[in-house]
């Protein structure tokens, strides 16, 4: 395992537009929660050796680690990395390092580890075959991944949009426009179940399920409509309906 120290760019150039860094998840926020219960549903994470694909500041990693389990937490974003070691070495947590990386070639060899998980990052790489191509490089024969993406009918864009005359960027139903609207001006990719399903497979992996993830609302600011909506509309982690759902999760292995 080698640490490259490179500092990456702040955005990253796809072929016609650019794709903007996502804002990592907070600490304990029901997000995490969401998709670790999901990903917990799927997986064995005890006793494992797990690669977080774009991990950010590492709050995910720390609600997947489990016992015996060892887990790289790798980025491009040495900030990030950088309030993920210092939350580590305060609370005394083994079994998480951080590693970053410059966004193109994982520093780790071939079939190395068990399984890998990546939550909203492949709508921001800069290439998503090449992403995936090295994903399934360094997993084991028959090794794991759970992903996840965000869902196009999900009511508000996630990401937000650059859009001419409105400082408002989660523009209602955006997510539904056409393709080539929405990306002259998504900040990050947008993805339909069978267009991400059909994408693992045709880069080598075999889908094994998928689901809608229920939105968590974290976004709400009060804690008291919060607590209603999840109550009354977005419960439980995961929803038949994709206008309820903000992310497409995959369990896949590769071939």
């Amino acid at each position: 395992m080698e640490l490259n120290a490179r500092p990456p760019p702040n955005r990253l150039r796809m072929i016609d537009r650019i794709v903007e860094r996502g804002k990592p998840a907070e600490y304990g926020q029901e997000i995490v929660k969401r998709r670790t219960r999901i990903t917990a549903s799927y997986v064995s994470l005890d006793h494992r050796s797990i690669l977080d694909f774009g991990s950010g500041n590492g709050a995910q990693t720390l609600e997947l680690l489990k016992e015996g389990s060892t887990i790289v937490a790798c980025d491009i974003d040495p900030a990030d990395l950088a309030v993920l070691a210092r939350y580590l070495d305060t609370q005394n947590i083994k079994g998480i390092t951080p590693v970053l990386y410059e966004g193109t070639h994982l520093p780790f060899a071939d079939a190395f580890f068990d399984l890998v998980v990546s939550f909203a990052v492949l709508e921001h790489v800069h290439d998503e075959r090449d992403a995936l191509r090295e994903i399934s490089r360094v997993l084991k024969p028959g090794g794991e991944l759970v992903l996840s993406v965000p869902n196009k009918w999900w009511v508000f864009e996630t990401h937000g949009a650059r859009l001419p005359l409105l400082p408002w960027n989660r523009v209602p139903f955006f997510s539904w426009l056409p393709g080539p609207v929405h990306s002259r001006y998504a900040r990050a990719r947008i993805y339909r179940r069978k267009q991400i399903v059909r994408l693992l497979e045709i880069h080598g992996f075999e889908v094994l399920d998928s689901c809608y993830m229920t939105a968590p609302m974290d976004v709400v600011k009060s804690p008291a409509l919060q607590r209603l909506l999840r109550a009354l509309i977005f419960r439980g982690d995961r929803t038949m309906v994709p206008f309820l759902a903000t992310e497409i999760f995959l369990h896949a292995r590769t071939r």
